[in-house]
């Protein structure tokens, strides 16, 4: 998703960072989505690619989430990185581990957690072992992928869905944290606001305000994010949009850090400007 500014049409030659809640909240029901956040020409190409392993190794969809500032401007970038290892196809059975785990276990389940991570084991077209094909519903399914309405089967199931959420902290890309010595103010940003938050830290700093800073790569928010947040009196989270996108979804998974969270959102279609954040910290400090 290479966003701008909306909604509607908008201004589509300009950029923004207004897609977050919708990316976050897509999807039907109660869902969770993993979604990386690439601050360059260079993180565009090295997410993209590394989408595809988290995907499968997590049997789920990956959003990656740039923005026209990045789609559409020249960039000086280092040379990408390209893969250097065969694609994380996660946990994929073939016939031989297949008749192994049906010999150890008696029995196979397509959305069995049997690792205690909520990611079941699966196989894929090929497999030619007489037990390796199953049902894929869009429906209430059981851990057998039988069709079911059981209550306490959909909770099961759901509460799976969690857990495998939480395992996805340990595959997505970390947070970057730069310190300041004797820092009280934190700031939090990502994507394509990093340059002018890494300007505006000097110019902050210069002025006798310093800061340290997280930026933000990927969701779900890893403890580093809430650790971050727990060891700052403030932080302010910078992005490119009206309303405070990522302000809001941090508050929504970490209430009791609500107080600490202060929104410098802003959005004109054009990207931010290290003095415009550096302005919007100053102001919200002399408060």
């Amino acid at each position: 998703d290479v966003q701008r500014v909306g909604p509607s049409t908008g201004l589509p030659t300009r950029t923004a960072q207004g897609d977050l809640t919708f990316s976050y909240f897509i999807g039907h029901g109660d869902k969770n989505f993993i979604i990386l956040l690439p601050a360059s020409a260079y993180e565009c190409f090295e997410f993209g690619w590394k989408a595809f392993d988290i995907a499968e190794r997590m049997q789920t969809p990956v959003l990656v989430l740039s923005d026209l500032d990045l789609g559409m401007n020249q960039w000086m970038t280092r040379p990408f990185a390209y893969p250097d290892q065969p694609m994380d196809r996660g946990k994929v059975l073939w016939e031989d581990d297949l008749e192994k785990i049906l010999q150890d276990q008696g029995q196979w389940g397509r959305f069995l957690d049997v690792d205690g991570d909520g990611i079941p084991y699966r196989t894929v077209p090929g497999n030619r072992h007489p037990r390796g094909a199953y049902f894929s519903r869009v429906t209430g399914h059981d851990e057998f992928a039988r069709y079911s309405e059981d209550p306490g089967v959909w909770e099961r199931n759901m509460k799976r869905l969690v857990l495998k959420f939480e395992t996805a902290k340990r595959y997505v890309q970390q947070p970057e944290i730069d310190l300041m010595p004797g820092a009280e103010i934190g700031i939090i940003s990502y994507g394509s606001t990093d340059p002018a938050v890494e300007e505006a830290r000097i110019l902050l700093n210069e002025a006798g305000t310093a800061t340290d800073y997280l930026r933000l790569r990927a969701i779900p928010f890893t403890d580093q994010v809430k650790d971050f947040i727990d060891t700052h009196p403030r932080v302010y989270i910078v992005e490119n949009n009206r309303d405070g996108q990522l302000a809001q979804l941090l508050t929504i998974n970490m209430p009791e850090m609500a107080v600490k969270i202060r929104k410098a959102a802003h959005g004109d279609g054009m990207p931010l400007s290290a003095r415009w954040v550096k302005d919007e910290i100053l102001s919200q400090e002399e408060k």
